[in-house]
């Protein structure tokens, strides 16, 4: 297969989709750690620049909510709210929507007298009414509603017994975990599988970070992983769907374009009102071959990927095709 490079991604304009991309790697050598910043604050690359805005809406937006619809409509169970969070849930619509409207001012508004809430979004068509507290005012329930919002996947975490608690939520774009088996259960129960995160006490200073968090405040991190083909839903109950594909797309021609970084930009809120930790975690897909339209993220994810130890690999799933990438990409 051949692919043209752009030996300098100054001389052509790269597409949206590369020029906002999320590239998570500072240099060649990747290792767990919080990374965690201010949100609101723009990160410029070699190809553009992301994050300037608390909630991103792309050129994906109406295609991943409807694929989001089919999800929920095939498993219900993505979505879960113990029923001491619905307060949590309201919180979390009053603290976005107004970001929304005040970010995309020519595509959406956001007014509000008392708890009587007027939400328009001209991308959808939609012109609603709500009552803050009063869940039949939106006729498919608040957290339903915020997710047929947002391109973001929604966790809600309780905070009581010194701990975080995953009491709520709307995943259907999980990257190989299960939200449905790790509702109810701690922050660090969540994170044990985790390799090397006990010894480095990353989880537990991350506890100690989030624990700490004022209301209002808010902050970001990354995370990443590959995956095989264009696909969001990666989740442990859909794992016959995509998980073969991992032992085969080392062989496969086609490598560059059906293989994946996959990048996860999570914000973390404490919601201003009731105090809960809302996690938004927005992913991004982008194949290997539009990584290699730009230099530098060429060679440094090729390193990364060559350098990364083995049970890192092993936990991210890309044991059998790591080295492919990125002999690939370093050969490029």
């Amino acid at each position: 297969m051949s692919i043209t490079i752009d030996k300098d991604p100054g001389s052509a304009v790269l597409p949206e989709r590369i020029r906002r991309f999320p590239f998570p790697f500072a240099n060649d050598i990747y290792r767990y750690s919080a990374n965690v910043e201010p949100a609101h604050k723009t990160v410029p690359t070699e190809a553009g620049a992301w994050g300037a805005g608390l909630i991103d809406i792309d050129e994906n937006y109406l295609q991943e909510l409807a694929e989001r619809d089919g999800i929920l409509a095939r498993d219900p169970s993505r979505m879960q709210v113990l029923p001491h969070m619905g307060p949590a849930v309201w919180d979390a619509i009053t603290a976005l929507l107004p970001v929304m409207a005040e970010e995309n001012p020519s595509i959406m508004s956001f007014d509000r007298e008392g708890n009587t809430c007027r939400w328009r979004n001209t991308l959808q068509d939609l012109d609603v009414e709500f009552t803050v507290g009063d869940d039949d005012s939106l006729p498919m329930g608040p957290l339903r509603f915020l997710g047929s919002q947002i391109q973001d996947d929604i966790v809600l975490l309780d905070i009581r017994e010194d701990t975080m608690w995953l009491d709520a939520g709307l995943v259907t774009f999980a990257a190989d975990w299960s939200f449905g088996f790790d509702v109810g259960m701690n922050f660090l129960e969540i994170h044990g599988p985790v390799p090397r995160v006990k010894e480095e006490r990353i989880v537990s200073r991350a506890h100690q970070f989030l624990m700490r968090l004022q209301p209002g405040e808010q902050y970001r991190r990354t995370n990443w992983t590959m995956t095989v083909g264009q696909r969001l839903d990666t989740s442990t109950e859909t794992y016959p769907e995509w998980g073969p594909d991992r032992a085969t797309i080392a062989d496969d021609p086609d490598l560059p374009d059906k293989l994946h970084l996959r990048v996860e930009v999570q914000h973390l809120i404490r919601l201003p009102h009731t105090g809960v930790l809302l996690f938004l975690v927005r992913s991004y897909l982008l194949p290997l071959a539009d990584i290699a339209r730009v230099p530098v993220w060429r060679e440094t994810f090729g390193h990364v990927l060559a350098e990364l130890p083995e049970d890192m690999a092993e936990y991210k799933g890309i044991i059998r095709y790591r080295k492919a990438a990125s002999d690939w990409l370093l050969a490029t």
